[in-house]
């Protein structure tokens, strides 16, 4: 299964490395690899994680505390809505379910 990410997405993924590289230098190294491992996870089992929000699923990160936010498309496609820190305002994504 392939995937994409949202625009906005893409803007989390950035800030969220760049956040983490500033804290300590291979640290936003480290999360970008485990956002690859669980994006390789979804497109391999994309049901296996829970919906979230009708039709939206997370699937949580094992050594951070993110989220990747996704809908699976009718034509097989997982769209990567968000990178959630799960400490942030938690509904800030909603309205990106609507542009896709």
């Amino acid at each position: 299964m392939n995937f994409r990410f949202a625009e906005e997405a893409k803007i989390d993924l950035i800030d969220s490395v760049e956040y983490y590289e500033s804290c300590s230098a291979g640290f936003g190294l480290d999360l970008s690899h485990e956002i690859s491992n669980t994006i390789r996870g979804v497109c391999s089992f994309p049901e296996l994680w829970p919906e979230f929000e009708k039709p939206v699923r997370r699937a949580l990160l094992h050594r951070f505390p993110y989220g990747l936010l996704y809908v699976v498309e009718p034509d097989d496609i997982v769209i990567i809505l968000a990178v959630v820190n799960l400490h942030r305002k938690p509904d800030y994504w909603k309205s990106r379910t609507k542009q896709q």
